[in-house]
């Protein structure tokens, strides 16, 4: 089987089993993102998120991650539901991030490459490699771009004509030479919307994040308590924040997504139409069990639900 159509095979497979795009791009060393990553982690952008600076050399080259490799096979896959456009612009009710309403994607994807995977290796007869998604020092943002899926927009997440930016990214980093897809170009254009639609001013500059002014970083990875100025600007965000992603255009024209359990589950949108209330520790592991959400931990949340309830007063 020639390079050309075994990469046609792969993509299909991907594609079949429910992930919204393929690309494939040589394995080597990010140098240009390498050089951004370093500067952002000098200037403390990354605030307490002191793993983004460990394992450097792994996460800018994927072949000291995995010896051996010669291709970052890069996948899509959606979470956009119907229900998402309804959410948006709502004041009155707590918000959790659209991302973490279904299942945990980690979990639900993680199995979808295994698949892909065992299917390659099965077409080669033989195959080393890993599968990853967002679980190692693995730049997959990157990947994405090099991989032709989509283009750094101005709040620094991925951007997909079909697909907008409501989608999960996945890898598959193996020892095979396949035929690369060659980047896309960036069509943002003039627009600043998610820049202007920020309330904490994370992002200083196009194309850059400051992740201590994030408030999905203010409410997930930051531990303690979060500084009083940011109270009122995290509204009614309990648990992430997508009002930057709300406001882009390209995101207006999504697909939807094929993986039901990346659906939003409606237990969750009903207790969050409640706001939670007479929510506890236990109740919180049942109602979010197998869910991202669960990453905050109970005090995480009811230290995000306490500002909410207060910014809904």
């Amino acid at each position: 089987m020639n390079t050309s159509t075994l990469t046609q095979h792969i993509r299909n497979q991907a594609l079949s089993l429910g992930f919204d795009a393929c690309g494939f791009a040589k394995a080597r060393e990010l140098t240009d993102d390498a050089r951004r990553l370093e500067q952002w982690l000098k200037e403390d952008r990354h605030g307490t998120m002191a793993w983004m600076g460990n394992n450097f050399d792994k996460r800018i080259d994927p072949t000291v991650l995995v010896p051996g490799a010669k291709t970052v096979v890069s996948l899509l896959a959606s979470y956009h539901h119907p229900t998402h456009n309804q959410q948006i612009g709502i004041t009155k009710t707590p918000l959790v991030a659209k991302y973490a309403q279904g299942r945990d994607y980690h979990k639900v994807l993680k199995k979808k490459l295994q698949e892909l995977f065992n299917f390659t290796a099965d077409l080669v007869g033989g195959l080393e490699g890993r599968v990853f998604v967002d679980s190692a020092p693995v730049l997959d943002k990157a990947w994405a771009v090099q991989a032709g899926l989509g283009w750094v927009g101005k709040n620094s997440n991925i951007l997909n004509k079909n697909l907008g930016s409501w989608f999960f990214i996945a890898e598959m980093i193996i020892d095979l030479e396949l035929d690369y897809d060659a980047p896309t170009t960036d069509h943002c254009g003039t627009c600043k919307r998610c820049i202007d639609a920020c309330p904490t001013d994370a992002i200083y500059e196009p194309y850059r994040v400051d992740a201590t002014k994030c408030i999905s970083y203010l409410t997930i990875e930051h531990k303690g308590e979060i500084d009083q100025r940011y109270h009122t600007d995290i509204q009614n965000w309990v648990f992430g924040c997508d009002i930057c992603q709300d406001v882009c255009p390209w995101n207006s024209k999504a697909k939807l997504a094929q993986l039901v359990d990346l659906h939003p589950r409606q237990k969750v949108l009903d207790a969050a139409d409640t706001r939670f209330q007479s929510l506890e520790e236990e109740s919180f592991n049942e109602l979010f069990a197998g869910s991202p959400v669960r990453r905050t931990k109970w005090s995480g949340f009811e230290r995000n639900l306490e500002i909410v309830r207060g910014n809904l007063e």
